[in-house]
């Protein structure tokens, strides 16, 4: 993507990066990265404006919008529907009542590990998962997810063939690359501000990663082909 220009660099004045608000949010969120800014974005919860280039950039009100709608999500377990629709009532300039958490479900809540109950159910040892972490295929936090002992699993049996998970730190990036792809190809949906066309990209953007997913197995498949041909 180009450097802004001089013309740009003067317009933003004020304005803010991704990397400028993620300083700002992580000590508060430690597991907001910019993916997850993305997304709020395309689920309505803050309009960034955007240069002559495509660089996003957030005011101060956008700040506290994510800000607002990121304790709502961490502090009430409120899903992102609730949170926009609140939002939107204030937008409209009504004076809603903050939203309370939802009621009591039959689904389970989603199960958080600490780090000892992590190495336990992934099998894993201590020294693996501080290579993990060191090199970025996980990130340290106080409670990991069912995603976090998926991933550790996985690891576990590379590691018995020697396969460290710094050899699987590309994958990682390869990941962050393909949202980057997926981003580029919807960007004429995510420019618009318009509900239709959030609401559009948001089922579109699942649909291109499996694509780039199945892409990537077949060329995978090739390639052991003829590795064992």
């Amino acid at each position: 993507m180009p450097a802004p220009s001089p013309r740009e660099r003067s317009s933003s004045a004020g304005l803010l990066s991704i990397g400028q608000v993620l300083a700002r949010l992580n000590p508060e969120f430690p597991n907001l990265t910019s993916s997850k800014l993305r997304f709020l974005e395309v689920q309505g919860i803050v309009t960034p404006t955007r240069t002559e280039s495509g660089y996003r950039k957030f005011s101060q009100d956008d700040l506290e919008r994510l800000r607002l709608a990121l304790t709502l999500q961490r502090d009430h377990y409120l899903p992102l529907v609730v949170i926009r629709e609140y939002l939107a009532d204030v937008d409209a300039g009504r004076d809603p009542a903050p939203p309370t958490a939802a009621p009591p479900s039959i689904v389970p809540a989603p199960r958080r590990y600490r780090r000892e109950e992590l190495l336990a159910a992934a099998g894993a040892a201590p020294q693996l998962l501080n290579d993990a972490i060191s090199t970025g295929v996980l990130t340290a936090t106080d409670g990991y997810n069912d995603q976090a002992v998926a991933i550790l699993r996985a690891l576990v049996a590379l590691d018995r063939h020697g396969i460290e998970p710094r050899h699987v730190r590309t994958l990682r990036q390869s990941a962050e690359r393909d949202v980057a792809l997926v981003e580029s190809a919807l960007s004429p949906l995510l420019r618009r501000t318009d509900a239709a066309s959030r609401a559009r990209a948001s089922e579109l953007a699942p649909e291109l990663a499996k694509r780039l997913d199945e892409v990537r197995a077949i060329f995978a498949r090739a390639a052991l082909d003829r590795m064992l041909s």
